[in-house]
């Protein structure tokens, strides 16, 4: 096993999620009802669900598309949505 592959992607996904919607929903669930623990359950079930589905569709085109292609639409989808958090849209105000 790749141990620094492992580490990168535990840290990488970890700050991911910190403050995410889905770990919202969590405090949320775990402080409105009276089982905490499958809360936990669930949550983990759900991250492990998602991430075997990433992971997988990941390596399929991974078999389509030569890894420097897959770089560089890695690179310009990231650049895109940082320029889309830098400016975002113009929000129309229907309510007055």
């Amino acid at each position: 096993m790749d141990w620094q592959l492992l580490g990168l992607s535990f840290i990488t996904v970890f700050l991911a999620e910190i403050g995410d919607k889905s770990q919202l929903a969590a405090i949320a669930l775990g402080g409105s009802l009276k089982s905490p623990r499958a809360v936990f359950f669930g949550s983990v079930a759900a991250l492990l669900l998602a991430s075997l589905i990433g992971v997988l569709a990941g390596e399929g085109v991974a078999h389509l598309l030569p890894d420097r292609i897959l770089k560089a639409i890695a690179a310009i989808g990231f650049a895109l949505m940082a320029l889309r958090l830098l400016w975002p849209s113009e929000v129309n105000d229907t309510q007055e």
